[in-house]
């Protein structure tokens, strides 16, 4: 329970759930629109609720991944606007964009314009794709190294509870309101999280690693005392000081002065942040590789797919599927973020999720729900499973690969190495968003083939976890590079150095 105190004190000191509404805004906008895509109404308003079954796939898929579209051009945007102006006006913009994306959205229903719905889910994209990068660089930035992962994994907790929230706002819009209200408030709602994060972000400092790199030491000082609840003439404080200094003015005389072409050369030609670059990128595919997005996009089609029948009875089970989830991270938080460790949760539940995946898949192939009769008893442990792998992806592959694609980069690699990371998540959230409801339909009876394909990915994980991840827990952000080999000049970045100051000496002598 030791754990327990120092995580609620650092929630406190670090306004770790101010900080974490960008988590709450990624979530909220993923949960919001399968339900809604599920509503008669919102289906006969866009004109595809007489398609058949590939159709109205096919609308939904489009309608879905339009978000994913805009959150992948974000992550090539964001790096640059964070490193000149900084995390939190960074964070403060995604909120302001993505609040625009919503009013699109919504205000598409008036004609049903699909033209109108698109523009603004790509718009919403583009802040909830900044916002998924810059939460948890911002968050690992802040957190002290002892419970890091515990604070880092409050944006997964952030994330699932506006699954969660939208899942139920959906079932409530259904069973309370009529015609287009049905879809419209759901759709509305998502800018709530949106204007929380603008909000609360004027409430927190700036992340003391941007202002170290501004070389504004007295700042930094300042914010680090105020996070640790310590006066800046404490040994705690000088020591975190000091190690920001010394890694920052190593990489300095070592690499010099930051460009983009500088730091892709730093983080491809020195092997150990070429090694850190291609794990967060494997991360972030295996994450989405797990199938998580297929249930959390379109869980109500997936219930039905499993045998379930009536939109709300659909809805509701979507619903609890949340509650799920959010208890599943919680408990992750609070008693195993920091102890168990960042390895051995994504071994285990790679293992956990695979065979839940092959047992709902052995269902659909061997005991496939029929219309009109009721859901087997295998059918039921198939649900239930659904449920205990999202138990499941809470305790590894959700939160800890953010932690990881967080803590792991050097200093002034960081915000790049989490760009590509998010970039590459958002790559393949799209394909599965694009993808899943076909796979569904053409993948045997009930979709079989598509839980043995996740199922068959969860053991690939693991070996590649088993093979390519160090432990990390309790290790500093400052000395990362030790850990993965980066302790001295990489030869080829040196040598380019030298070769452009022989350039300039030979200038000066010729004038």
């Amino acid at each position: 329970m030791a754990i327990t105190a120092k995580i609620l004190k650092a929630i406190i000191r670090n306004d770790a759930m101010k900080q974490d509404f960008g988590g709450m805004l990624f979530g909220w906008d993923v949960g919001t629109i399968g339900g809604v895509l599920a509503m008669p109404a919102m289906q006969e308003k866009y004109g595809f609720k007489d398609y058949d079954d590939k159709g109205k796939a096919n609308m939904s898929q489009n309608i879905a991944s339009t978000l994913q579209a805009g959150c992948f051009l974000a992550c090539f945007i964001t790096p640059w606007l964070t490193d000149k102006w900084g995390r939190r006006w960074a964070l403060i913009g995604t909120g302001a964009v993505t609040t625009v994306g919503v009013i699109l959205q919504a205000g598409s229903a008036g004609k049903g314009s699909l033209a109108a719905m698109y523009v603004g889910r790509f718009v919403a994209g583009l802040g909830v794709g900044a916002a998924s990068m810059l939460t948890p660089l911002y968050v690992s930035e802040c957190a002290p190294r002892a419970i890091r992962g515990g604070l880092t994994a409050f944006y997964q907790l952030f994330i699932v509870t506006g699954v969660m929230i939208s899942f139920w706002i959906n079932y409530g819009a259904l069973q309370h309101f009529k015609g287009a209200a049905t879809y419209v408030v759901p759709l509305a709602l998502q800018a709530l999280p949106a204007v929380l994060l603008i909000l609360f972000m004027f409430m927190v400092p700036e992340s003391p690693r941007w202002t170290a790199k501004q070389d504004n030491w007295e700042e930094t000082t300042r914010i680090i005392s105020k996070l640790r609840a310590l006066p800046t003439d404490h040994s705690y404080v000088q020591n975190e000081i000091q190690e920001m200094a010394q890694q920052l003015e190593n990489e300095r005389r070592l690499i010099g002065e930051a460009s983009t072409k500088t730091l892709l050369k730093e983080m491809w030609l020195v092997p150990g942040n070429r090694k850190r670059a291609i794990i967060s990128v494997f991360l972030m595919i295996w994450q989405q590789m797990t199938g998580v997005n297929a249930i959390n996009y379109y869980a109500p089609q997936i219930f039905r797919g499993l045998g379930m029948t009536g939109t709300s009875v659909q809805l509701f089970a979507t619903g609890v599927y949340g509650i799920v989830k959010v208890v599943g991270c919680f408990v992750f938080l609070v008693f195993a973020a920091d102890s168990l460790g960042r390895r051995w949760s994504l071994l285990w539940t790679s293992a956990a999720q695979a065979i839940s995946m092959y047992i709902v898949g052995a269902y659909g192939k061997t005991e496939p729900p029929q219309e009109g009769k009721p859901i087997s008893a295998f059918g039921y442990v198939a649900i239930v499973l659904i449920y205990l792998w999202a138990v499941f992806f809470q305790f590894g592959w959700g939160p800890v690969c953010w932690i990881l694609v967080s803590e792991i980069p050097t200093a002034r690699l960081r915000a790049l190495n989490v760009a590509i990371g998010a970039a590459t998540q958002w790559l393949f959230n799209f394909i599965i968003a694009r993808t899943v409801l076909t796979m569904q339909v053409t993948m045997g009876t009930a979709g079989y083939g598509m839980f043995f394909l996740f199922g068959t990915f969860g053991w690939i994980m693991g070996i590649f976890v088993w093979f390519f991840i160090p432990e990390t827990k309790g290790v500093s952000l400052e000395q990362m590079d030790k850990l993965f080999g980066v302790t001295e000049a990489p030869k080829a970045l040196e040598d380019d150095a030298e070769a452009a100051v022989e350039v300039k000496k030979e200038k000066c002598e010729k004038n």
